[in-house]
């Protein structure tokens, strides 16, 4: 076993023929190099621990509770999860225009698009998390990256990147490895993740620092990152019903995140695991409160429907908290509810104020839960609240 070190840096010669800066006159620049961790030995406080297990204990709480009503409730926190990931690169988007975005048919904006492509990707990470290899990172990122041409989806890359700075590596506050080592780096960041002595929230936390500290993509390392640690939740059996909105957590205070990530390049893991640790905590008490809302809004529904105790109207309004904007495209696809008869079932709902239809005209007609779509937006803005 050995104990984590800090990454080093190598001097390469940056030669402007052939880069995307043909004008920059050739230099140096200092892509990391990364610590092997597949024998890492995990050296932190008894603090540190203690707080990975008490976060892993809400986790478990967490995911108990929610029981038999798992089935709506897992769709919204991983929807919310990809929501709060994508949002702590600043990319945002409203519950409503999200929801839209995932209508079939519907020809969504470009931040709504890139947050319905994250949360495919978290679907698929918890499809493929019973086995995590480079090949299920590599399918990760294709989902990601769908429908993006300018990069290259489901392949490491084969050139620099850095963060911070300008067209060039020159003077970037960090440059990823050179990538001939990116393949090999992956190799050990799986073996490690794969162990089964080490402790499974620091684990993660420590796997995806060093995801991170590896940037083996040309874009979207972060999300994907975060992608990798909703699979490595449940690949060590630390959830195993619902995704537990970690990114929303993170939000709270993206700066000490990205410190926390410094500090694990510098050689010291406790930081971000005290981060993760921290930040599942509260996204589990925010979860805990939309998860209540979302109850509380479909109990009151109750009171105010009128149909028969067999109609597909309640179906209609189970799958509005989960999916809280509709089309008869949807009702179909969701419900197997002829796309002819929808108004039959969303006209009562319109009628005792549940939905409001967003648009005119007899065709593509679209509705919506203001009830639903402003608990979604008040988690978010829950999530973006730094707390004390």
């Amino acid at each position: 076993m050995t104990s984590l070190r800090p990454v080093t840096y190598e001097d390469v010669r940056w030669d402007p023929q052939g880069n995307r800066s043909g004008s920059v006159a050739a230099c140096t620049y200092h892509p990391a190099v990364p610590v092997k961790i597949e024998h890492l030995a995990l050296d932190l406080s008894a603090s540190a621990f203690a707080q990975a297990e008490y976060a892993s204990q809400e986790i478990a709480r967490f995911d108990a509770e929610l029981g038999g009503e798992i089935a709506p409730f897992s769709a919204v926190l991983l929807r919310s999860e990809a929501a709060a990931s994508s949002q702590i690169e600043n990319l945002t988007a409203s519950a409503r225009a999200i929801a839209e975005a995932e209508l079939p048919g519907a020809k969504p904006k470009r931040n709504a698009e890139m947050i319905v492509a994250n949360t495919a990707a978290m679907q698929a990470a918890i499809a493929l998390s019973d086995i995590l290899d480079a090949d299920a990172i590599l399918r990760m990122h294709r989902v990601l990256m769908a429908n993006d041409s300018r990069h290259t989806p489901g392949e490491f890359r084969t050139e620099p990147v850095w963060i911070g700075g300008g067209a060039t590596p020159i003077g970037a506050t960090f440059v990823g490895p050179r990538h001939e080592i990116v393949p090999g780096a992956i190799r050990d960041l799986i073996k490690f993740a794969q162990r089964a002595d080490v402790p499974g929230l620091p684990q993660i936390a420590v796997a995806h620092a060093q995801f991170e500290t590896i940037h083996p993509f040309t874009d979207r390392n972060g999300r994907t990152g975060r992608v990798l640690l909703q699979a490595m939740l449940r690949n060590k059996r630390l959830t195993r019903q619902v995704t537990v909105p970690v990114s929303a957590g993170l939000l709270a205070d993206t700066g000490a995140y990205f410190a926390a990530l410094t500090s694990y390049r510098d050689g010291d893991a406790e930081p971000i695991v005290e981060c993760v640790s921290g930040a599942t905590v509260l996204a589990i008490a925010n979860g805990r409160q939309l998860v209540a809302d979302l109850r509380d809004i479909r109990a009151k529904w109750n009171d105010v429907i009128t149909a028969r105790s067999d109609s597909a109207v309640w179906k209609v309004a189970d799958l509005l908290t989960r999916r809280a904007v509709v089309n008869a495209a949807l009702l179909q696809q969701e419900l197997g509810i002829d796309s002819t008869n929808a108004h039959r079932y969303l006209n009562p709902l319109t009628e005792s104020g549940i939905l409001i239809e967003t648009t005119s005209g007899r065709r593509n007609r679209v509705w919506c839960s203001p009830e639903v779509l402003a608990a979604l937006d008040a988690f978010a803005a829950r999530a973006g609240r730094r707390t004390t």
